[in-house]
């Protein structure tokens, strides 16, 4: 079944966020606190925390961004890596997202992040890719997808040099630039296919 894979990824998100609004403790065990990874080892944080998110509006936000983008970048890393293209992508962009943030915080033992939005994003720039004029809806106002994708990158990285909320920008930004990495990695050819749209908008 077509997106099949999307939709594991949207209801095993939702399932262990659910889990971990009813168990604090699991909660706990699954967000991306640096200190547990430095002196317990403990890895696996690297990418539980995509699984479990602060509220329903940021589970809600993040999987309705996956259910409308990740079908797309899902058939493309089907076709150049692999049936198992597209997990393997989001996992490990759930990685990217969170390195810079952990190697930053790695002992600041205040310092707790959670939520899949590093690896949507990276699904989100697959799409900027290989559909550069395609229309993104911010809340109501539609977007080309190459000028939302600029118009991000450069709010990210402003936003996470301010450090303001509890918005971890830093993760938006590095997966958004490991989406469009991998998908140059999957594909090198995807690089002059994205040019050749980028300049004919109306094809």
């Amino acid at each position: 079944m077509e997106s099949m894979q999307t939709w594991i990824l949207i209801a095993l998100t939702v399932a262990v966020t659910w889990a971990a609004f009813e168990r604090p403790r699991l909660a706990d065990r699954l967000v991306l606190w640096p200190p547990a990874i430095t002196r317990k080892h403990e890895y696996d944080r690297l990418v539980t925390y995509g699984f479990v998110h602060a509220d329903w509006t940021h589970v809600l936000f993040n999987m309705f961004t996956l259910y409308f983008f990740g079908p797309l970048a899902e058939r493309y890393y089907a076709e150049t890596v692999g049936p198992l293209g597209f997990p393997l992508f989001y996992l490990t962009a759930l990685v990217a997202a969170a390195l810079p943030s952990y190697l930053r915080h790695r002992n600041d033992g205040s310092y707790r992040t959670l939520g899949a939005s590093g690896a949507v994003a990276a699904v989100l720039f697959t799409y900027v890719l290989l559909n550069p004029w395609g229309i993104i809806y911010v809340f109501v106002i539609p977007c080309p997808a190459v000028i939302y994708g600029v118009l991000y990158l450069g709010y990210s990285a402003w936003a996470d040099r301010q450090a303001r909320g509890n918005v971890n920008h830093s993760a938006h930004y590095w997966g958004a630039l490991y989406g469009i990495a991998c998908a140059i990695a999957a594909e090198p050819r995807v690089v002059a296919y994205f040019l050749a749209r980028l300049t004919a908008p109306g094809t």
